[in-house]
C-alpha cells in the first residue's frame, strides 16, 4: 500500500444525518490527508452550506434507496463548484445508476478508507475532464461565433463594395492592422453599421 498522503489534500464537505457516523467518516477523511467540514444535517441544509463553504469535493452519506435524496443530490450539484460523491451503507447498482444520472461522480461503501480515497480520485479525475471539455466547448463556440461574425461582415462588404470574398477579408485585415485592432473587432464594427472605407489601390 502506497503513501496515502501522496495525493492532493482537499477541502471536503461532509453531509450525514447521523452524527455518530459523521464522526467516523470525518476521521477517515482526515486519515487520508484531507480537511473535512463536518455537518450533521439534512441534504437540503448541505446544499446551502456548500454554497457558502465552496469545498473542493462533497461527500454525502446515504442510507437505503431514498428517491427524495436523488432530488436533493441534483440540488447539491447546482450549488457545488466541485464533484459530489456518495457513501452507501450497501451495494445498490440500480440506485447508483440513478444517482449518476443526477450528478454523482463516484460512490464508495462506508466501511473502508481506501475505497473512499478511490472514489475521491475517480470523482476528481472525472470532474477535471468535464471542466476541460467545458472549456473546449466554450472555445469552440467562441471560434464559431467569431467565424460567423467575420462571415457576416464579409457579406456586407462584398455587397457594399462589390468585392470578392477574399478581397473583403483582406480589407478587414488591412483596416485592423492599420488601426491596431483585431479582425473580429473590425467585423463587429461592420455588422453594427459603421462605415469601412476601401483603401486606395493602384
Amino acid at each position: 500500500m502506497g503513501n496515502r498522503n501522496a495525493h492532493t489534500s482537499l477541502r471536503i464537505l461532509l453531509a450525514d444525518e447521523d452524527p455518530g457516523a459523521l464522526k467516523v467518516t470525518a476521521s477517515q477523511v482526515r486519515e487520508l490527508g484531507h480537511t473535512p467540514t463536518e455537518i450533521a444535517v439534512s441534504l437540503r441544509d448541505a446544499a446551502e452550506a456548500i454554497a457558502g463553504d465552496d469545498p473542493d469535493l462533497t461527500i454525502v452519506v446515504l442510507y437505503g434507496d431514498d428517491g427524495h435524496a436523488l432530488d436533493l443530490i441534483e440540488e447539491i450539484n447546482a450549488y457545488s463548484s466541485g464533484p459530489v460523491i456518495a457513501l452507501l451503507d450497501r451495494e445498490d447498482p440500480e440506485w447508483v445508476a440513478a444517482a449518476a444520472d443526477r450528478g454523482i461522480f463516484a460512490y464508495a461503501r462506508q466501511e473502508t478508507t481506501d475505497s473512499i480515497q478511490s472514489a475521491i480520485e475517480v470523482a476528481m479525475r472525472r470532474w477535471r475532464e468535464r471542466q476541460e471539455l467545458t472549456e473546449q466547448v466554450e472555445r469552440l463556440e467562441g471560434a464559431l461565433q467569431r467565424r460567423a461574425l467575420i462571415e457576416r461582415a464579409k457579406g456586407i462588404l462584398m455587397e457594399r463594395h462589390s468585392l470578392a470574398d477574399r478581397a473583403a477579408f483582406e480589407l478587414m485585415r488591412e483596416h485592423a492592422r492599420s488601426n491596431n485592432r483585431t479582425v473580429v473587432d473590425v467585423a463587429a464594427a461592420v455588422t453594427e453599421g459603421h462605415a469601412l472605407l476601401r483603401k486606395a489601390r493602384d
